[in-house]
């Protein structure tokens, strides 16, 4: 699948998987790890650099091709459909629990993490 064709999936609200999601990141962008944030106040998590990865490549693909909140979200897949979703009380994917609830504002990344290759 080419980027652009990703792309119209996401902007039509079409599901994708997580794994169709790292695969066109690493197939059209390098990735360098970095330290991001994700919440505000006393509910701000700070992702490590190298940890947390798929969520910081989401977070910074997304933020490169100007996603919504729910298109963004879109991006994690059935970590979001399923297992964030499907258990609302739980405390697992926190990256994905903070977005939900923060959105953009939420969201830092310490430096550019994807850049595209040739």
């Amino acid at each position: 699948m080419t980027l652009t064709d990703f792309l119209q999936k996401i902007t039509h609200n079409e599901e994708v998987s997580f794994a169709e999601t790292m695969s066109i990141i690493a197939s059209y962008y390098d990735y360098q790890p970095a330290e991001f944030s994700n919440g505000l106040g006393e509910h701000k998590l700070i992702n490590e650099a190298g940890s947390n990865e798929g969520s910081c490549k989401i977070f910074a693909f997304a933020k490169i091709h100007q996603l919504t909140a729910a298109q963004t979200l879109n991006l994690f897949g059935d970590f979001y459909r399923k297992d964030v979703l499907e258990n609302a009380a739980g405390n697992n994917h926190q990256n994905i629990r903070n977005f939900i609830q923060f959105g953009w504002d939420g969201i830092t990344l310490a430096q550019p993490v994807l850049t595209r290759n040739s």
